[in-house]
């Protein structure tokens, strides 16, 4: 191999394309750490909610690392999506010298069983938060179905001028619903649109008039409904007979 004049020039010019890489590679590597590519400026932008000032101070201080070039832009991203109220965020690099950080806060939309939230996208999420919202609860991943039941439940109930408070599902994917004045709905698993519709009809002539009285409705007959009153049987005039907690033509429930 040595006696040959092609051979060594050609491994002559391997060595030589490395050195260059090499120098080309140093000389960038000492460019993007000079002053003149330095950061001045870190513009965070999202609408006034809950996360605070405080915080995005912090990762600030800690993240806003290095050069233009050098600032590990996922690093920073990562930290601003680990505050407990922000969905999701970008960071974008702005020629000279400014990093654009645009984040989205999470919209709570219901509690999700003991500690958790929900957002309006049915994402799942934790975080403190003091005011009132309707409880949520079902199996692991159903978070999205229960929030876009909630909503068509919201929209049917304020017909009657009522609103959910409180929407499970079992993990038979049965649904049941608490409503503002404490009534609890079960619809169960099958034909829960036409159990609302149903529900809907008789709720002014024949739940409405019992007012706080009532505790639950069964709709999940396939002729009738159950009413369930407690201690209906021991409020009666004296000397008549109890009256039933049951609406007529209530057969066996159905899932």
């Amino acid at each position: 191999m040595w006696d040959s004049p092609a051979t060594l020039n050609r491994v002559s010019d391997l060595l030589f394309t490395a050195a260059l890489l090499l120098v080309l590679y140093g000389a960038v590597r000492f460019a993007i750490h000079q002053p003149v590519f330095a950061l001045r400026e870190i513009r965070v932008i999202g609408a006034p909610g809950l996360v605070t000032q405080a915080q995005v101070e912090s990762i600030v201080k800690r993240d806003f690392r290095g050069t233009f070039f050098t600032l590990d832009i996922v690093r920073l991203r990562r930290s601003f999506e680990n505050l407990p109220w922000v969905r999701r965020a970008e960071v974008r690099r702005q020629w000279p010298d400014r990093v654009d950080v645009l984040y989205e806060e999470h919209q709570p939309l219901a509690r999700w069983g003991e500690d958790a939230l929900v957002n309006r996208q049915g994402e799942v999420f934790k975080a403190a938060y003091e005011p009132v919202l309707p409880r949520f609860s079902g199996p692991e991943g159903a978070s999205r179905e229960v929030a876009l039941q909630f909503d068509t439940f919201r929209r049917a109930f304020a017909a009657i001028g009522r609103e959910p408070v409180e929407v499970h599902l079992s993990p038979r994917r049965a649904w049941r619903v608490r409503l503002d004045n404490g009534l609890v709905i079960d619809l169960g698993r099958d034909q829960v649109e036409a159990r609302m519709a149903r529900f809907l009809s008789i709720y002014e002539p024949t739940i409405a008039p019992l007012g706080r009285r009532a505790g639950g409705v069964d709709m999940r007959y396939g002729n009738g409904f159950a009413v369930r009153v407690p201690g209906l049987a021991q409020v009666k005039e004296p000397g008549a007979p109890a009256t039933p907690a049951v609406a007529p033509k209530a057969a066996k429930p159905k899932a």
